[in-house]
C-alpha cells in the first residue's frame, strides 16, 4: 500500500515541525520527503494540511493486568487502548497473577501478544519471584526470551541485598532495573499526599521521603553493581533533584520517567474524595509538578511512561482510602500534553517525540522511529486544532479511572501506522 501524506509538518526530536511538505510512504518505508511530489500510480492521497506528522509513540510502562486480571484490561484491549492514542510498542509491568517471574509466564504473555495484538507488545520481569521480595526470580529463563527490564513495580524490591545481587548478575548479560520506590512501612495506606490536603480529609497520608529515600538506596546498589538502573514515575522534586545530583556524577548509568498525571494534577484535585486521582505515588504539589516539568524540559527525566494502571468502575467507586491505586493513560497522554502544555508553549513538540517516542525505544535497546527518507513508517498524524472528547464509547481501554472521562481537551489523534499499515483512522 502506497500513501501520499500532502502538507504535513513533520515533527522531530531534533526541534520544531517543520513547513509544510508531502511524504510518500511505500512498502512501509518512507520513499520521499518534499514539497510537491507526484503520486505513484494507486497511491492513496490524504490531505495533512494542518496537521502533525511525527513518530508513533512508545510507552515503557503499561498494566495490561493479563494474566489473572482481564476484567480490568487484557492485552488485546490494552494494545487497542495505546493505538487509540497513538502508541505503537509498550513494555508491559510484572504485577500479574501469577506474576511474571519466569520464562514460561514470559512466554505464555509473549505468545498471547503475538495472536491479539496489532502492536509490538514487550514485557518486563520480576526481580523476586512473586514481587515478594525474599527469592531471585528466574531471570535467565527470561532474559533467554528477551526481556531485559526486571522491575518488582507496584512494590519496591524490600531484601537491599538481594536486589544488589540480582543488579551483579542480570547486568552481565545487559539487563537493567527499573525501581518503584517506596518505603512501604512510611508510605502508609498509600492514598494520597501528607500534607494539608490529606490533614483536612483527615487520611493519614504518604509522605515524599517514603519515595525519595528509595530512590536514592537504588541508585547507590546500581552505583556499587555497576547497573543500570532506571526510576520509574517520580513525583517529587527532591527525587528528582536526586537523580540529578547522581547523573551528574557520572559514573552509575541512571534513567528516569515521569507520568503525565504528575505534571498535570495536585493533590487538591482529589477534592471530594474523587477515587480517579487516587493513584501511587500520590499526586504531589504544585511546586512539585513545576520542578518536574522543568527537570522533563532539561532532560533530567529519560522518559514520558503513563503507568497505565486499568481498574474496574465498581473497584474505583469504593471508598477512598479502599479503592485502588491507578490512572488510566494510554489513550489520553497525547492529547492531554498537547492540551496542557505544547498548545500553551509551556512544552515543545520535540520534547513529547524525544521523551516519550525515541529515548523509551533506544532503553529497550530498540531503535527510533524518525521521520526520515528511508526509515520505517510508523507514525501518527496529529490535529492540532481538533478535539478529543473521552466519552466512554471513544475509549478502546476496559477501565475509565482517569480524570479526563467525558471531558473535551484540544488536539487529536487522526491516523496511526505501523511498518505502513493504517492501524487508525478518524
Amino acid at each position: 500500500m502506497s500513501l501520499l501524506l500532502r502538507k504535513v509538518r513533520v515533527v522531530s526530536e531534533e526541534g520544531p515541525p517543520s513547513g509544510e511538505t508531502d511524504v510518500l510512504v511505500e512498502e512501509g518505508v518512507y520513499r520521499a520527503i518534499a514539497p510537491g511530489l507526484e503520486a505513484p500510480q494507486g497511491a492513496r492521497e490524504i490531505d495533512g494540511r494542518g496537521r502533525l506528522l511525527m513518530p508513533a509513540m512508545f510507552d515503557a510502562h503499561v498494566h495490561f493486568r493479563e494474566p489473572g486480571g482481564e476484567a480490568k484490561e487484557d492485552i488485546a484491549s490494552g494494545s487497542e487502548a495505546a493505538i487509540n492514542g497513538g502508541v505503537t510498542g509498550v513494555v508491559m509491568m510484572p504485577n500479574t497473577t501469577p506474576s511474571i517471574d519466569t520464562g514460561s509466564v514470559v512466554k505464555m504473555v509473549l505468545d498471547k501478544a503475538a495472536q491479539v495484538s496489532r502492536i509490538p507488545v514487550h514485557t518486563s520481569g520480576c526481580v523476586s519471584k512473586g514481587r515478594e521480595g525474599r527469592e531471585m526470580a528466574a531471570i535467565d529463563s527470561m532474559r533467554a526470551l528477551g526481556v531485559r527490564m526486571l522491575t518488582d513495580d507496584g512494590d519496591s524490591t524490600g531484601d537491599t541485598s538481594l536486589l544488589l545481587r540480582a543488579m551483579q548478575y542480570a547486568s552481565e548479560f545487559g539487563m537493567f532495573f527499573a525501581s518503584h520506590c517506596e518505603v512501604p512501612e512510611l508510605a502508609g495506606p498509600r492514598a494520597l499526599n501528607e500534607g494539608q490536603v490529606s490533614y483536612e480529609l483527615g487520611i493519614k497520608g504518604s509522605p515524599a521521603c517514603a519515595e525519595e529515600i528509595i530512590i536514592d538506596r537504588d541508585i547507590r546498589l546500581a552505583h556499587a553493581a555497576g547497573a543500570h538502573i532506571h526510576i520509574q514515575h517520580v513525583s517529587t522534586a527532591l527525587g528528582m533533584e536526586t537523580i540529578r545530583w547522581w547523573k551528574e556524577r557520572g559514573d552509575v548509568r541512571v534513567t528516569a520517567e515521569v507520568s503525565p498525571h504528575h505534571l498535570m494534577f495536585i493533590d487538591e484535585d482529589i477534592g471530594d474524595y474523587d477515587t480517579h486521582y487516587k493513584m501511587n505515588p500520590p499526586l504531589r504539589t504544585r511546586a512539585d509538578n513545576e520542578a518536574l516539568l522543568e527537570a522533563l524540559k532539561a532532560g533530567v527525566f529519560d522518559l514520558i511512561a503513563t503507568d497505565h494502571a486499568p481498574h474496574t468502575p465498581f473497584e474505583k467507586a469504593q471508598d477512598f482510602t479502599v479503592a485502588p491505586n491507578g490512572i488510566t493513560g494510554l489513550e489520553t497522554a497525547l492529547v492531554s500534553l498537547h492540551d496542557r502544555f505544547v498548545s500553551r508553549g509551556e512544552l515543545g513538540w520535540d520534547v513529547v517525540v524525544k521523551r516519550y517516542s525515541a529515548e523509551p525505544r533506544r532503553m529497550m535497546g530498540l531503535e527510533a522511529v524518525p521521520v526520515v527518507e528511508g526509515g520505517t513508517a510508523e507514525f501518527l498524524l496529529f490535529d492540532p486544532a481538533a478535539e478529543t472528547t473521552f466519552s466512554r464509547d471513544f475509549m478502546q481501554s476496559k477501565a475509565e479511572n482517569t480524570p479526563f472521562l467525558d471531558k473535551t481537551l484540544k488536539g487529536r489523534v487522526d491516523l496511526v501506522a505501523l511498518a505502513g499499515e493504517v492501524l487508525l483512522e478518524r
